[in-house]
């Protein structure tokens, strides 16, 4: 699974490639923490059973602070976040909303998978696969495919952590594993993330 580090590589990334303008610490601080939201719910698993990689980790979240900031910023007469913050406040907030997307979520769905639609629908879902060119099959995907696809719920769905290694209670000598990057292609996202949000830095310098 990607570590929050990771996630935070993609957070950044969309940090520089988005923020304009607005680029700067305080804002690259807001969209990271919107990046690295969704793992809080790592600490919520400990007490409600499941939920890790489920209350936060779904895309009905994003869905309704997009509403909702669509509603404020395009439909509302007076913009709140406009009114209090200006063109940045909005900016901003447009900024994290697609790095919560992008950097905290999807990265998840796509490694082991997240309860997508909680609490509308409770199912563990995941997209991974390939997709092939083949000069006798044609073309091939293996990305949506449901019939091997256990029903895996909030309530017989555990996802490891440090924080939270086992369902239930754990020895006392339980190993309690941090990932940092768990493949190259990890490792290379964590050093495009360092190198595109540094130099940008260097470039306002």
């Amino acid at each position: 699974m990607p570590s929050t580090v990771v996630h935070l590589a993609v957070g950044a990334v969309v940090a520089a490639a988005l923020l304009g303008d607005e680029f700067d610490r305080r804002s690259v601080a807001i969209v990271l923490a919107a990046t690295a939201l969704p793992d809080v719910d790592t600490f919520v698993g400990l007490y409600l059973q499941g939920t890790h990689r489920a209350l936060l980790h779904t895309l009905v979240l994003p869905a309704v602070a997009g509403a909702a900031l669509t509603y404020d910023t395009r439909i509302r007469p007076v913009s709140h976040l406009q009114s209090r913050w200006g063109p940045r406040g909005v900016r901003v907030a447009w900024v994290a909303l697609a790095a919560l997307l992008l950097g905290g979520i999807l990265p998840d769905l796509m490694t082991n998978g997240v309860n997508a639609f909680y609490p509308l629908y409770d199912r563990f879902l995941t997209v991974d696969g390939e997709l092939l060119l083949s000069n006798q099959r044609g073309v091939v995907q293996t990305f949506v495919d449901l019939s091997a696809d256990p029903q895996r719920t909030t309530e017989n769905t555990h996802y490891w952590t440090g924080v939270d290694p086992m369902r239930g209670k754990e020895p006392k000598n339980v190993e309690r594993i941090f990932p940092v990057v768990r493949s190259g292609f990890q490792l290379l996202v964590v050093f495009l993330g360092a190198f595109t949000l540094g130099t940008r830095f260097l470039e306002e310098r």
